[in-house]
């Protein structure tokens, strides 16, 4: 049977063809394509097609084909492109793939800035809070937009989280005669109606607060603005963490998050997972904000709710800490019950006997396995004639694995 040859065109129109697939080209019976790479061949005697929205009438097309057929694709086929939903739903041996120079390496060869570290996302499909987790996670990034996730959605994006340390080069309309390409920074993008074909490359530059903390465990209490009885102290937080057992690509709930303290610390030791930081005070809000951008947090979602209602939408979590419930103890366990799969876990801190008391028959009564720790802490009163010791209140941090 006929090849199918899915051609990668670059962004020189036809000059950028490589000699075998211009060959391949003038060799095939059908030629689908975008209008804008169609145009590129207006000689072309044979069957054409456009391709547009209608991918599902494309295979099928291709399923009946009885010639030699050419798909044309932006640069890459394989990089965002029609390749991996042809690779889906076609034999992948009927399948031969001539890539070309992407959009995204032309942009980053245009601002003469090295690229392989570079992770790449695209808005489209992934939302703009999926497609600002990726950015964020990471120092530096190229992203394909959309007519909804625009670079100015996503610079307001950034800038609401308070990660608007990044340095972005906007480059439109590449390889036309419209080419133009904007050095500027977030605040600048918002003020820009791009061109819907772009490509947004955004650099961290380290120039802020965060930069100066070392990602350690036990970060002192007194570096996290909170209101001050609402945080998990340094020496507790150590071992939750410990006892969340996290792996490197997991998701974690920080419910009740409080100062975000257990979620920045979270962040270093999950660098291919996800941290969602939930809170329902608007105060501690305002200082889980501060906290993120002072410590330069990159995988951490602030949630502003109140569970379990706002927990529907999130993805299912591998990993729960309960810091506080907000009096909705039992409903909050339920609602995570049900999203939590098996040989999940569950770190709860109580520091009342009610709420371990309630916490210990939930689990009980759901067939969970449950341990149960008692922390005490006593530290030396800083500044005083003497050494002497000032406690803390017990902790009792439950672990709760779902059988």
């Amino acid at each position: 049977m006929n090849k199918i040859y899915v051609i990668g065109a670059g962004v020189e129109g036809q000059e950028g063809f490589s000699g075998r697939a211009l060959e391949l080209i003038q060799r095939a019976g059908i030629l689908l394509a975008g209008e804008r790479q169609l145009e590129l061949f207006p000689e072309f005697a044979g069957e054409k097609m456009v391709i547009g929205s209608n991918l599902g009438q494309v295979v099928e097309r291709l399923k009946k084909r009885d010639k030699l057929a050419v798909v044309l694709a932006s640069g890459d086929p394989l990089f965002f492109g029609i390749g991996r939903y042809l690779l889906r739903n076609l034999p992948e041996e009927d399948l031969e793939f001539v890539p070309n120079v992407s959009s995204v390496q032309y942009a980053f060869a245009k601002v003469k800035i090295p690229w392989d570290d570079a992770v790449f996302v695209s808005a489209h499909g992934r939302g703009i809070k999926g497609a600002v987790d990726r950015i964020v996670a990471n120092d530096k990034a190229a992203v394909l937009t959309d007519e909804v996730n625009t670079p100015a959605a996503i610079a307001a994006e950034m800038i609401e989280r308070g990660r608007d340390g990044y340095g972005a080069w906007l480059c439109e309309n590449l390889g036309t005669v419209e080419e133009k390409i904007t050095n500027t920074d977030l605040r600048g993008l918002l003020e820009i109606e791009a061109a819907p074909l772009n490509v947004l490359i955004l650099i961290k530059e380290f120039e802020t607060e965060g930069d100066e903390y070392v990602p350690t465990l036990g970060i002192p209490d007194e570096e996290f603005a909170t209101i001050k009885k609402l945080i998990t102290k340094e020496e507790v937080r150590v071992i939750t963490l410990a006892k969340l057992k996290l792996r490197h690509d997991m998701t974690l709930w920080d419910l009740g998050a409080g100062s975000g303290s257990v979620s920045i610390e979270a962040d270093h030791l999950l660098p291919n997972g996800r941290v969602f930081a939930v809170e329902r005070n608007p105060q501690c809000v305002g200082f889980i904000k501060e906290n993120l951008n002072k410590f330069n947090a990159r995988h951490v979602t602030l949630v502003e709710g109140e569970a379990p209602d706002c927990l529907e939408t999130l993805p299912d979590p591998d990993r729960v800490f309960i810091g506080g419930s907000g009096g909705n103890l039992f409903d909050i366990l339920e609602a995570v019950d049900n999203r939590l799969p098996a040989e999940g876990r569950i770190v709860l801190n109580a520091v009342t006997l009610d709420t371990l008391m309630a916490a210990n028959e939930f689990f009980e009564n759901a067939g969970y396995q449950v341990e149960v720790t008692t922390v005490n802490i006593a530290r030396t009163r800083p500044l005083t004639d003497y050494k002497m010791f000032e406690a803390y209140n017990p902790v009792y941090v439950v672990v709760a694995v779902k059988e």
